[in-house]
């Protein structure tokens, strides 16, 4: 199926919904690509790097010309050209790309690819190649996104965390006004590909182009933006340290510190930097009432009080001590975030709801309200696994094994009754199964 998706050098999530190449979907493709095409999965993250800024940005989408019309926003929206740091081709030409960023599980995904090379210096090779790359992108973060220096870096649209229509980003959007000729007239195109009742309505698509509009009107500067790029001069009205972005970014930067050490480059400013996300993630973001991380909203000043399963990826990255691990691993296990097919036959249940299965506005099989994704499942698989918590890596496990087994590599899954959402034929979805099949149970990528 990922060969279905292939585009020449990259592979697209799903053919129609999601016809370019976006970021962090390349870096969990990569992972899988690299237990049976090692080449391919090196070619993966090359192409999604062609498209890095200047001031080291790794934008969240890179768009392929063959599929122009097909997406909204597209290149022409997004206008990153406005920004002198946006890429450009051998030739001097724009390389055209989206002007926000995806959560940074890159390094991983580099190292993983490394790790899998059967060729000890092609990989190492490869470390110095995708290393200067990797710092670059790092740095951007560190500089321009975390300017008092406590280690959280701060994202400024809901698509930058990845988890797009979360009910996380109701509270803050629902304070953005949406003034009539404040954005121009557009189109939706997710919604002829996709179900249209499990997209984000109307009223919160105004406010994801608003965003948008905010950036481009600050040519994308980073410190223009913060400090004036609201609608009013004031300050960006979406700024927001995330729990799941900041823990891939901790673990990202402790592998790119492994990068650094074989490498032979300065591997310990990457370990303090690690160091310093790991401790401000405990010590800002860690919620003693819930058992759970929890987001702060810059904008407002405030903590984010609703409960989601990006709540629990500090376990991907080692960050909770063992106390908080246990109490993290209760919540997890508990009503809800699990939710058990009809009578758990086979003791199988579907987990990791993405939303508090308790809370109002929890929809089991809407866009990021609540349905299980593989991606989640999988950092949470591998968090539960380095604390050694074997029940619910085997609740998880059983889940990812059951869902794509009964209906396909779908985008998403209901997580009650375990039906396949969103787009058919989902890359990082099969991709994920991949690693779960090669590295859990020792079966030939090939034949998956």
């Amino acid at each position: 199926m990922l060969r279905k998706n292939r585009r020449g050098d990259h592979t697209i999530p799903s053919a129609g919904l999601y016809p370019h190449q976006w970021s962090w979907d390349s870096a969990f493709i990569a992972i899988g690509l690299s237990h049976y095409d090692v080449p391919a999965a090196k070619q993966e993250l090359r192409s999604l790097f062609r498209g890095q800024w200047a001031n080291g940005l790794l934008p969240h989408m890179i768009f392929n010309r063959e599929a122009d019309g097909e997406y909204f926003p597209g290149p022409d929206w997004w206008d990153a050209a406005r920004s002198p740091h946006a890429p450009k081709d051998e030739n001097g030409e724009p390389i055209r790309t989206s002007g926000i960023v995806q959560p940074p599980v890159h390094a991983t995904a580099v190292l993983h690819v490394a790790d899998r090379d059967p060729d000890p210096a092609a990989a190492s090779a490869w470390l110095r190649e995708m290393h200067p790359k990797l710092v670059a992108w790092h740095d951007y973060l560190y500089r321009e996104r975390d300017p008092d220096g406590n280690g959280l870096v701060s994202i400024r649209h809901p698509w930058e965390s990845g988890m797009d229509n979360s009910p996380l980003w109701d509270e803050p959007l629902g304070r953005l006004d949406v003034p009539a000729g404040s954005i121009p007239d557009y189109r939706r195109s997710d919604r002829d590909n996709a179900d249209p009742a499990g997209r984000p309505d109307d009223k919160t698509y105004d406010r994801y182009i608003l965003l948008v509009e905010l950036a481009k009107a600050c040519d994308y500067d980073e410190r223009m933006l913060r400090e004036s790029g609201g609608a009013d001069g004031g300050p960006f009205p979406f700024l927001v340290e995330d729990v799941l972005f900041n823990s891939l970014l901790a673990r990202s930067e402790a592998d790119l510190a492994e990068i650094a050490r074989r490498v032979g480059a300065d591997d310990e400013v990457h370990r303090r930097r690690a160091e310093t996300s790991r401790k401000y993630l405990n010590a800002n973001l860690w919620c003693p009432d819930t058992h759970m991380y929890r987001n702060y909203d810059l904008a407002a000043d405030e903590p984010f009080l609703r409960r989601v399963a990006g709540g629990f990826a500090p376990l991907f990255a080692g960050i909770p001590d063992r106390l908080q691990a246990e109490q993290m691993r209760r919540r997890m296990s508990s009503a809800s975030f699990t939710a058990c097919s009809e009578g758990c036959e086979d003791g199988v249940a579907y987990a990791i709801a993405t939303f508090d299965r308790d809370h109002a506005d929890y929809d089991p099989d809407q866009y990021w309200r609540g349905p299980v994704w593989m991606n989640l499942d999988w950092l949470l698989l591998v968090g539960l696994r380095r604390y050694e918590m074997a029940t619910e890596e085997n609740v998880l496990r059983d889940s990812m094994l059951k869902l794509p087994a009964a209906e396909g590599f779908r985008e998403h899954y209901d997580a009650e009754e375990g039906d396949g959402g969103g787009a058919q034929d989902f890359s990082w979805s099969a991709a994920l199964l991949i690693d779960l099949a090669a590295t859990e149970y020792g079966i030939d990528a090939r034949a998956v």
